[in-house]
């Protein structure tokens, strides 16, 4: 720059030290960006209310997947007419099957139910034999059909990527034959049965039993019934949680609220997909 007039010498001077001042605050140097807070960067297996996207759900099958409506039939011819009297055989069902695991005794679920019809038949006056009580049961409990909601919520569920399994009460040859004649054998990864730990839900060993035969996390997974019950047991073992409101169920006040309360599982996989 001998050539260069002085004046212009010291004009080209202060914009290159101005140029290579504004280069330096655009380019952020390696420590610059890693000193970038975790915050900042979007976590895309986190939800934008906090909790992990879930990589798996675990469905119950009776009353959630599966209408009780067949089986409100047959007791209900078994009991004189008294369709009414589901309910309470159902719940009766529930009780000894607690009974059973805080005992340390097993039968299957079929078992059970057949034992409290019988019961239930007992407090109606109305003679019963075990026979007869499981040709009302087995067979109704075993080819139950699905709720409407249920082929295309499971459908939408499968499109998005999670991955589905089915836990439940009914025994091992029980689900499979019930998942075959409901037509969602194909719709479910694992059919998954309490019969393998002989404890029955909401007992923490069938729930952690899927969680280690997957390699997953509790937090990982969503736990979906239409039983407030069922959703006890897997919020004590840190699973999240969704209550499917089929008719005639509700939430228990004493729990804490699930992460997801839905009319049907297309609702649930609608709220899923927007996350």
């Amino acid at each position: 720059m001998r050539n260069t007039h002085p004046i212009l010498a010291a004009i080209l001077a202060v914009l290159t030290i101005a140029a290579s001042t504004v280069n330096a605050q655009q380019t952020p140097t390696a420590n610059q960006v890693d000193s970038v807070p975790d915050s900042k960067v979007p976590d895309p297996a986190v939800s934008d209310d906090g909790k992990p996207v879930p990589k798996v759900i675990i469905l119950d099958v009776n009353e959630t997947l599966l209408s009780l409506e067949p089986l409100k039939v047959s007791v209900g011819k078994a009991l004189g007419g008294r369709e009414d009297l589901l309910p309470l055989w159902f719940s009766t069902m529930l009780h000894y099957s607690l009974v059973e695991t805080l005992s340390n005794n097993y039968h299957n679920f079929g078992e059970i139910g057949t034992a409290a019809l019988m019961m239930v038949a007992e407090t109606q006056g109305i003679q019963m034999t075990y026979e007869e009580a499981k040709e009302a049961i087995v067979p109704a409990l075993r080819s139950l059909p699905p709720h409407p909601d249920v082929i295309d919520g499971l459908r939408m569920l499968k499109a998005s990527g999670i991955r589905l399994v089915s836990l439940t009460n009914s025994s091992t040859e029980g689900v499979v034959t019930q998942m075959q004649n409901a037509g969602l054998t194909d719709l479910v990864e694992k059919r998954y049965s309490v019969e393998t730990v002989k404890k029955y839900k909401p007992h923490p060993d069938p729930y952690q039993m899927v969680l280690d035969d997957l390699g997953v996390k509790p937090e990982e997974v969503l736990m979906v019934a239409a039983h407030a019950w069922d959703l006890a047991g897997a919020q004590n073992v840190g699973l999240q949680t969704a209550f499917v409101a089929r008719p005639g169920k509700t939430l228990y006040p004493n729990l804490p609220k699930p992460d997801y309360v839905v009319n049907d599982l297309i609702e649930l996989a609608r709220l899923l997909e927007s996350k």
